[in-house]
Parts: structure tokens; sequence; C-alpha cells
């Protein structure tokens, strides 16, 4: 009897760590999902094919810190101010300070920016990073200077109000790049045209193009 019960304990101590390690496993699982669903959203903003580092890359070029300035809030305006300055003395020493001041750069930008978003910065993502298809297509109707490239992927209900969006984004696009205010304006139509591009129009999404800088600062 003493053998029995011994072998029912540990039949049952058996099958309570298989339950564990299942729904262990089944946690790991759906965590890797939204984990990947995650680097979808935010990939648009924190990768090195993204606008930020787009406009980075151009702003170094031409050392004007204003053509980054409409991505983050007022308030952060001085920070990314004096890391321009820094960035733009260091970078001249030598290729290895080159590569440091703009990868320093290129973090201080996308972590102030997503931090305006209420996003954690979790590094600039290399190129290649998985961006979503809306995303990509959204982007491409912007550089084109057409919605060709969103048909089939936004519903022909909502056509219409995507167009009026665009339109937007199109009258604003060629702003003045040291007129920030204007920058500013033309991201916040931006903004809204990615976010009804994706179908986010209920809700703010975790991720450039979601979030504008002028949700997060007083004008």
């Amino acid at each position: 009897m003493k053998t029995l019960r011994q072998n029912v304990v540990r039949n049952n101590s058996k099958n309570g760590l298989k339950r564990g390690l299942k729904n262990k496993l089944k946690a790991l699982i759906i965590f890797s999902v939204l984990l990947f669903s995650s680097i979808l959203t935010f990939a648009h903003c924190d990768t090195m094919e993204g606008p930020l580092i787009t406009d980075a890359k151009k702003a170094i070029s031409m050392n004007n810190v204003n053509i980054v300035l409409k991505w983050i809030p007022v308030a952060s305006e001085a920070e990314i101010k004096n890391a321009f300055s820094q960035i733009m003395k260091v970078r001249v020493l030598n290729d290895d300070a080159k590569d440091i001041a703009d990868k320093y750069f290129f973090d201080t930008l996308v972590r102030i920016h997503r931090t305006g978003e209420g996003v954690a910065f979790t590094g600039v993502k290399p190129v290649g990073a998985p961006i979503d298809e809306k995303v990509k297509a959204a982007d491409k109707s912007i550089e084109v200077g057409n919605l060709t490239p969103l048909k089939g992927l936004v519903a022909k209900d909502d056509m219409p109000e995507l167009k009026e969006r665009f339109e937007k984004v199109m009258l604003l696009k060629n702003f003045d790049i040291n007129n920030v205010e204007a920058g500013r304006e033309y991201i916040e139509a931006y903004v809204q045209f990615f976010k009804f591009a994706e179908g986010e129009e209920t809700h703010v999404s975790e991720g450039c193009g979601h979030s504008s800088p002028s949700n997060h600062q007083t004008h």
C-alpha cells in the first residue's frame, strides 16, 4: 500500500511538472508572438531605414539640426541640439569617431522620439528589420505622390477618407526645413494618414507614425 501511494505521488508530481512545462511553453509562445508583432509595429521609426534615421543622416550631411526637430517634443529640443552639436565636433576626428558619434545621435534621437510617444526605447534596429506591409505602402505612396501602393491593402469604403488625409500630407510636404512648426504640422498630417492606412483610427498604436510630437507638447 505504501509503495502504491508513493507511485501515485510520483505520478502526480510528474503530471504536475508536465502541465507546468506545457503552460510555460504556451506562455513563451504567446510572448514570442506578441514580441514579434511589436517589432513589426515599432520597426517604422527605430530602424536604420526609417524616416527618423533618414532625416538624421540628412541633418548631419547638411549640418542642420532643424531637419530632425519636427520628430520630437518641444521640451526635448535642447537635448537634441546639444547632442547634435557634440557629435558634429567629434565625428571629424577620424572614421571611428564618426561611426560612434553618428550611432550616439541616432540612438538619442530615436530614444527621445519614442519616449514622446510613451514607448520604451529598445535600440535602433538594423537594415532589413521587418516592417508592416501597410507601413511600407503608405511611405511609398508619399514618395510617388499617389495611393496606388495602398490599393488592395485598405478597404474600398475607407479610400475617400484615406485620400483626403493623403492630400493634406502632400499639401504640407514641401515645407521649409528651417520652419520647425511647419515641419511638425506636416508630421501631424503624416501621423493621421498612417493611422488610417494601418486601421489604427480607433486607438493609438505604439510605434512611429502613430503619435506625433504635437500630441505631447503645447504650441
